[in-house]
């Protein structure tokens, strides 16, 4: 079982800036049409001061740019073998852009557990800060450790 002790232990605060280039990349690999995406002038003349960051960017730009994303895991015991993407929701409260400064930092939030301990649950939230020091989003996601050993009660 999890050490519900991990909940509030905050780990993987990263700093990075939003590259044009990947931001293009990004567009372009999910279909993105829109010319603000991925052209300067369209993105100024819809008044915006750069390319704008399209939504779920921010997983991608953080998971790139940390040098072991997941090394939290092991960290409170958990075998990456074991693992499971449960859910990922997101809350998007500033635009961010091209040359911004993002700086991210998670929390494990809370540990669950269902089926007598075969499934474990870890919520953790990432908040996401721009160089002005305002909060642009909260990311919250959860992994599933599946436990050979739990009952399935």
């Amino acid at each position: 079982m999890l050490d519900k002790a991990h909940i509030g232990k905050t780990f993987g605060r990263l700093t990075t800036e939003v590259e044009k280039g990947r931001l293009r990349f990004f567009a372009k690999a999910i279909g993105e049409t829109n010319p603000v995406y991925t052209d300067e002038a369209a993105a100024q003349r819809a008044d915006y001061r750069s390319l704008p960051v399209p939504p779920t960017y921010f997983v991608c730009l953080q998971m790139l740019d940390d040098p072991d994303p997941t090394s939290w895991i092991s960290d409170i015991g958990v075998n990456l073998q074991h693992i499971l993407h449960g859910e990922q929701s997101f809350e998007y409260l500033e635009m961010a852009f091209a040359g911004d400064s993002l700086t991210f930092e998670s929390t494990i939030t809370d540990i669950y557990d269902k089926k007598g301990g075969a499934l474990e649950f870890v919520v953790s939230q990432t908040t996401v800060v721009n160089q002005f020091n305002k909060l642009v989003a909260r990311l919250k996601s959860s992994l599933v450790v599946r436990n050979p050993g739990g009952s399935s009660k």
